[in-house]
């Protein structure tokens, strides 16, 4: 499936059914008076968080989404029927803006949670609604009400508890192909991952698995669009855990330090939310099997002087793996007794 982390949408709730003008014609019931019913209530739109979806691909194609509209009123006092909501599944992790300031109208996180966007009409009164004492046969209703309308701008960000960062070709799609049953294209040229990718880890039957995140490599000025991190950079404000990888190897990029490396993807971080760099992060080596001695050196070193855990890990030989994922298992266990950070800014 093509992996839709981005979708516009109009949506347009129903219009409310008119209010009808009809009189009680009965016989032996003389001036038997009014009896226009109300017109039905339109639909609403809703978005529900459904747990099979994983992407807002399906929502690609249809750029209206309207909900039906009430029925209109009818004598005999008979309301109309009011029209059903319509439902739109999106993923869990969704974030809700409206398109033309970007304010935020919700978030949905959960399966099965609902977050009404646009509210239907109300249906508008028969004319039974507006006999008085002194207007008993009146000959008036009201039209029904406009639903709600407007542009929104869904976004997703991904509901993982461990983000996997790094340089292109540091190692993560192979990590994760180690650590999970997740199975993302691994290749020996950049950006091999052009999509995020989620993994799930078991850490043995006393504790909960967790989910990693795969994401795509970031490059210097990732934050202001370059290549494709920026549009991943919003999926790490939602995990608890940041690894940072780091290549280990001879085969390294030239001219490049492994804290040189570090650094640029903590300039990236930082420069999309400062607020990144304050989350609980482990730095791990990778390529250990084909590590350079002097590279492991400077970046444990470089942890040290962050107070960082470092770790130094090979997924071709699982060598040090069960220590990173019972470590993780660790932190995710510390940071859930603390406040829970699902994202960056603040709801109204």
């Amino acid at each position: 499936m093509i992996f839709l982390d981005e979708a516009l949408l109009h949506v347009r709730g129903g219009r409310g059914g008119n209010g009808c003008v009809a009189f009680r014609r009965e016989k032996f019931v003389p001036r038997g008076g009014p009896s226009g019913g109300d017109g039905g209530h339109g639909g609403s739109v809703v978005l529900v968080g459904d747990e099979g979806v994983n992407t807002l691909y399906h929502l690609r194609f249809r750029q209206l989404h309207a909900a039906e509209r009430g029925k209109h009123g009818e004598g005999s006092n008979r309301t109309g029927r009011s029209a059903p909501d319509l439902v739109i599944p999106v993923p869990l992790g969704t974030v809700v803006r409206v398109a033309e300031d970007e304010a935020v109208l919700g978030e949905v996180l959960e399966h099965g949670e609902k977050l009404t966007v646009a509210e239907g009409g109300r249906g508008g009164r028969g004319n039974a609604r507006f006999a008085t004492s002194t207007n008993q046969a009146p000959r008036r209703c009201e039209p029904g009400f406009e639903g709600e309308e407007g542009h929104l701008r869904l976004e997703l960000k991904l509901l993982a508890d461990v983000g996997i960062v790094g340089l292109p070709n540091a190692g993560k799609s192979t990590l994760i192909r180690a650590i999970s049953a997740a199975r993302p294209k691994v290749a020996d040229y950049p950006f091999t991952t052009l999509v995020p990718q989620l993994g799930v880890v078991s850490t043995g039957v006393d504790r909960q698995p967790f989910v990693v995140a795969d994401l795509p490599g970031l490059i210097e000025g990732a934050s202001e669009g370059a290549g494709l991190g920026f549009q991943f950079l919003r999926h790490v404000e939602r995990c608890r855990v940041l690894l940072h990888l780091v290549d280990l190897s001879a085969e390294a990029e030239e001219g490049h330090s492994p804290v040189a490396d570090m650094e640029r993807i903590e300039r990236e971080l930082e420069s999309f939310d400062p607020g990144l760099l304050e989350r609980e992060r482990i730095v791990v080596g990778s390529k250990l099997d084909a590590a350079d001695a002097e590279r492991g050196s400077e970046l444990a070193d470089a942890a040290r002087q962050r107070d960082l855990p470092y770790l130094a890990v090979s997924s071709v030989t699982h060598a040090g793996l069960a220590e990173l994922v019972a470590r993780l298992a660790d932190e995710l266990d510390a940071a859930a007794a603390e406040t829970p950070v699902t994202t960056g800014e603040e709801l109204p």
